[in-house]
């Protein structure tokens, strides 16, 4: 049963926010959430409120929860700055065990699982039509493509239910759960479907999870039919890494948006962070496959046939969230525009997602991005423009380098996506070049064979 305690606590701060004295019963709990005497302080909240008051020289009080191994807490917390560190009053201190997991906390358990053994995993939008999709399993490859070419559409368009007739898409009840046909795997796979949004179920969307019956065999993976060559991130570590980061990334952002109950702000924002760096995180591990794979010398994309101003219209779509966040207009192609090419589709649009998401990333708040297309005799251009900052003629030398950043630092990125993007571009018979002037912003163009019967 849980016990309630109504205690009074002093502790003091240096100028460097460590606790150098406290009271019980805070020292108890600092040391068991394995801080020490004297130490840094461990508790996120109380960290936040002691550097607040040091830094504005004010008295600041607020209300902070916390736990440990064994208690959860919640307390008055006063601090008062001082010449040198501070003064933490801490009062209304209120601590109880931490609660047995209930129905609520036993579902989210089951869906970490689901996410984890997912083989294939999409983000829908509220009348289930496909947003984007990431795949790990390799008997998925072809669906996994097929749905990345199909954005926009209901993903039932692509992994039929068995034995439904019924016309698609339908209740997202009645698909939970169910079996889909996946041409190309020996495995069945059956579906799982999260709802998002706080008030109708759905309302913000949905997770769909392909989870399979059984483990790939190992030669299906294509290990007893390639030569044996050195591990590489892509064949090897990637799909170590790529799961446990997607959980880290899932469970950070089930805290973030409180449903597993309700959360301090500041805990919110701590997870916040937490998915943000499991993004980018993952985002590296993404780049440093596509690296392996286009400087493999058995690269070879497929020779597909493609309307490149679809395709920039596609990107366009995918970012235009982003774009409205920062207040950017993005200016597509228009829908009578076309310009047929060759070229692996995910590959071209992966390099227009990459050149329209920089041109965002750097483009003034309020500003505008430009993507234009063309055919000149043989081949098919398009063209993305920005009113960022520019670059001089030595940046545009080294900007198409591997691990290039030319200076920037805390954006995330990993100084590969522009190298990646001009090697799939030459891979597919084309180039990728740049032209800017300082003050003038970039534009950047992505040049593929022309279709010759379009």
């Amino acid at each position: 049963m849980a016990s309630t305690n109504i205690l009074t606590a002093r502790a003091r701060t240096d100028a460097d926010d460590r606790l150098i004295e406290a009271e019980e019963p805070l020292a108890s709990f600092h040391l068991r959430a394995g801080g020490e005497l004297p130490g840094p302080i461990v508790t996120p909240a109380l960290l936040e409120l002691v550097r607040k008051a040091r830094q504005s020289g004010r008295r600041i009080s607020r209300a902070i929860r916390a736990q440990d191994s064994t208690e959860q807490i919640t307390a008055w917390a006063e601090v008062v700055p001082g010449k040198a560190g501070t003064i933490i009053n801490i009062s209304t201190w209120k601590a109880e065990g931490i609660p047995i997991p209930d129905a609520e906390g036993e579902e989210y358990q089951r869906l970490a699982l689901v996410r984890h053994l997912a083989g294939l995993s999409a983000r829908l939008g509220p009348q289930q039509e496909l947003l984007t999709v990431d795949w790990n399993a390799p008997d998925l490859q072809s669906l996994g493509e097929a749905m990345m070419a199909g954005v926009g559409q209901p993903w039932t368009d692509f992994a039929v239910p068995e034995g439904n007739g019924h016309r698609q898409p339908m209740h997202w009840r009645l698909l939970d759960g169910v079996k889909v046909a996946v041409a190309d795997s020996p495995r069945e796979w059956a579906v799982q479907l999260v709802p998002l949004g706080r008030g109708e179920p759905g309302s913000d969307g949905f997770e769909l999870y392909l989870v399979p019956n059984k483990p790939l065999p190992e030669v299906a993976r294509g290990h007893a039919q390639k030569p044996e060559r050195a591990a590489g991130i892509g064949r090897d570590i990637a799909p170590v890494l790529r799961q446990p980061v997607s959980r880290i990334i899932a469970n950070s952002e089930t805290i973030r948006t409180q449903l597993a109950g309700p959360l301090a702000d500041e805990y919110s924002a701590y997870a916040a962070d937490i998915a943000s760096a499991g993004e980018h995180l993952l985002a590296l591990i993404d780049d440093l496959t596509t690296l392996e794979m286009v400087e493999d010398e058995e690269f070879a994309p497929a020779p597909d046939k493609i309307d490149l101003a679809d395709v920039a219209r596609r990107a366009s779509g995918i970012l235009g969230v982003r774009a409205r966040d920062r207040g950017i207009i993005l200016n597509a192609p228009g829908e009578d525009e076309s310009v047929p090419a060759i070229g692996e589709f995910r590959r071209t649009l992966q390099v227009l997602l990459n050149l329209v998401g920089n041109a965002i990333r750097y483009s003034p708040e309020g500003g505008q991005v430009w993507i234009s297309v063309e055919k000149a005799n043989a081949r098919a251009r398009v063209t993305v423009g920005d009113e960022g900052e520019g670059l001089s003629t030595d940046e545009q030398a080294k900007v198409f380098a591997k691990f290039e950043r030319l200076g920037r630092s805390g954006d995330g990125g990993s100084g590969l996506g522009l190298y990646i993007s001009r090697r799939l571009a030459e891979a597919m018979g084309g180039n990728l070049t740049v032209e800017s002037a300082k003050g003038k912003g970039a534009r950047f163009t992505l040049e593929i064979p022309s279709d010759p019967e379009g």
